[in-house]
């Protein structure tokens, strides 16, 4: 059995179609994956994931790279701050945010703390989503290590996080804030009216044809005017034809009607 093969397996298996993620490099980890579990080739793998939930649901994990930190590059999350956010927050109603491809909630849970300096945490709404149900749940459990900590702003750790022996957690209200939901970027619908998506470091795995599909999608999903903000290595290029324009570096407004 190939690669073409195998992923067409995976596909019957999980819905899900690797055919869309960069070749070499989803390859490389497939092959670590069998090697680290004594499998002699696709065939032998896919036998096995057929027969072993336990090595599906490990597959399913380690598709994805979920490295993340609170206030990652925080140079952008400044721009966000200080130079996007308070126009956003003046427009009547509670903004609508989604956090896509959230990994372990690093992410939405940054946004909940800076959006929280212009409204009242019960007024925050985060949709938090990932394909992952793994990392998904630890989001869930808001507990974080010291490392994942090590770029917050003075004063946020006592303000957001509480010690419990084993590392650090966020405080209920702040948790309240965030609503965290399976998605597949690739195949499940996407809601619309969103002021501001979130989507870093993560379209970089996909093709070419995958990553404009997304982008037509999430532009779709924005209201006009709405903000998107993408990784540090994912300048969307031609992003009139998706009716984006640049907000500045890393950000995409959606044109006005």
């Amino acid at each position: 059995m190939g690669y073409e093969q195998f992923i067409n397996e995976i596909k019957r298996m999980t819905g899900i179609d690797l055919s869309l993620y960069k070749e070499a490099q989803m390859k490389r980890r497939l092959i670590s994956l069998y090697i680290k579990r004594g499998c002699s080739g696709f065939r032998d793998y896919s036998e096995r994931l057929r027969k072993e939930p336990e090595l599906l649901a490990e597959l399913l994990d380690k598709m994805t790279i979920n490295v993340t930190e609170f206030y990652r590059n925080k140079k952008q999350w400044e721009m966000l701050e200080t130079k996007l956010l308070p126009d956003m927050v003046k427009k009547p109603g509670t903004l609508k945010v989604w956090s896509a491809a959230c990994s372990t909630g690093e992410e939405p849970y940054t946004l909940a703390m800076i959006l929280s300096k212009y409204a009242a945490q019960s007024e925050i709404r985060i949709l938090a989503t990932d394909l992952d149900e793994t990392v998904l749940k630890r989001a869930e459990a808001g507990v974080f290590h010291e490392r994942s900590l090590s770029e917050l702003p003075d004063g946020m750790r006592g303000k957001y996080f509480s010690g419990d022996g084993t590392g650090y957690k966020i405080k209920s209200d702040l948790k309240k804030s965030v609503q965290f939901k399976k998605h597949n970027l690739l195949s499940d619908r996407y809601e619309s009216g969103f002021d501001l998506i979130i989507c870093r470091n993560v379209l970089i795995y996909f093709t070419e044809a995958a990553k404009e599909a997304i982008y037509e999608k999430f532009s779709n999903a924005l209201k006009p005017g709405g903000i998107l903000f993408v990784g540090s290595t994912e300048q969307i290029f031609h992003a009139h034809t998706y009716g984006l324009e640049s907000a500045g570096t890393f950000f995409y407004r959606k044109k006005q009607l």
